[in-house]
């Protein structure tokens, strides 16, 4: 069985957040050499019967979707994490359960991800949309772009909006969902879920009695009934890190986490790399915006923080998107993944430099890290002003935020 890499993503509420904020974070633990995009899509409506073509299967569509921002693995349709216009964030984690997952193509959890940005106007109509398409479509596929070996898993989202969040468990068809509306959760790439569940597909429990996992008299603990047996308990360093955090946790806080290498976090190892990052800041009064922050390229400790704000008219941003090869991408012919087209953006091509500096000279390293912290501080000190500012959001001034950010990026890395 593929071994999940080491991801996390962690909500914190108030009032361990500060100023009535909901802070969401992720980092995407993904094989070393894969490049994410950064991609906008406005909200749209669409013909009655009309299809969607997600990573492998197409399903029916619905006649509206929201505007949504994602980051993505630059291969597939889905998303590892991203926003919609209503301000709702949803990021997910493949997981090893004691089932394993499906190599049969089906939706992978990152198309689930992006189905219920587009279709949910809130974390639980979000939920709700998943756990329908799971029951319809099954979750199943390839989860890297490998024409060598199929690497399945289960997964686990982390789906929050201003006034809760929903960690949502599958294997297979079945789940388990859990309600948070204060302190701070992390979830990673191992069953965290326990006794206290809000919401289950009907049929979980008899399915885990009839698999013989589970003898209907101890209580219900969805982990311990659906975990595999050598799975140890080990990914929480991830909330233990932000528990730590004595004052109240900031969008700097949660960015400072997902840097952290020493608690494994932030992962760099032989073959996985946190290939991309993001946070958003969803401030329960609704006057003011929610604010999303995506790197678009790997290595947080190594990378700028980038603000992104839904307006009508959103400036796109072809810098952080992957070139598109249409129908000859060998993602969508099949047998699938016969070779690997280059797939870097030009964002990604400018950061390999500072990437490179960072790594091997020590004075140009140190001077250059500073001066791209400098660049990310302003851009977090300006989107500190918006929210605590009591005049109304000047659509024309954010409509190219993230456009602008990408662009002194690359122009600062020539």
């Amino acid at each position: 069985m593929a071994v999940a890499p080491p991801s996390y993503c962690f909500v914190a509420f108030p009032p361990r957040a500060k100023d009535g904020l909901v802070v969401f974070g992720k980092n995407s633990a993904r094989p070393r050499d894969e490049v994410q995009e950064v991609v906008y899509f406005s909200a749209a409506d669409h013909e009655p019967e009309s299809k969607v073509e997600c990573t492998y299967i197409s399903i029916n569509q619905v006649p509206r979707t929201h505007a949504i921002v994602i980051s993505r693995p630059a291969w597939l349709w889905g998303a590892e994490m991203g926003a919609n216009e209503h301000g709702v964030c949803i990021a997910n984690e493949a997981i090893n359960a004691r089932e394993p997952a499906a190599e049969t193509e089906a939706l992978l959890g990152m198309d689930l991800v992006r189905l219920g940005l587009e279709r949910g106007a809130t974390a639980k109509e979000a939920l709700d949309v998943i756990v329908a398409l799971l029951e319809e479509h099954g979750q199943g596929g390839n989860y890297y772009e490998d024409a060598n070996s199929c690497h399945s898993f289960q997964s686990a989202y982390l789906i929050v909006d201003r006034e809760e969040a929903w960690v949502l468990e599958t294997v297979g068809k079945y789940w388990a969902a859990e309600k948070i509306t204060e302190g701070v959760k992390c979830i990673c790439n191992q069953l965290s879920l326990t006794t206290k569940i809000d919401a289950e597909h009907p049929e979980l429990r008899s399915y885990a009695q009839s698999q013989g996992w589970w003898t209907g008299e101890d209580e219900f603990n969805f982990s311990e009934v659906f975990s595999p047996a050598d799975d140890h308990l080990t990914c929480c360093s991830g909330k233990d890190t932000l528990e730590k955090q004595e004052e109240s946790i900031t969008v700097q806080t949660m960015i400072d986490v997902l840097r952290d290498k020493a608690s494994g976090v932030c992962v760099d190892s032989e073959s996985f790399l946190t290939t991309a990052s993001a946070v958003s800041v969803l401030p329960q009064n609704r006057s003011s915006p929610g604010i999303h922050y995506f790197t678009g390229t790997p290595d947080p400790s190594r990378s700028i923080f980038k603000p992104f704000i839904f307006v009508d008219d959103v400036k796109l941003v072809p810098k952080a998107q992957s070139p598109c090869f249409g129908d000859d991408d060998p993602a969508k012919k099949e047998p699938r993944f016969q070779e690997k087209p280059d797939r870097r953006h030009e964002l990604y091509k400018a950061h390999e430099w500072a990437r490179a500096v960072l790594e091997s000279d020590e004075e140009q390293g140190q001077k250059l890290r500073k001066t791209m912290l400098e660049l990310e501080k302003q851009g977090l000190e300006a989107m500190e002003e918006i929210l605590t500012s009591s005049d109304p959001l000047d659509p024309a001034e954010v409509g190219d935020l993230f456009y602008d950010c990408v662009d002194t990026e690359i122009k600062f890395f020539k």
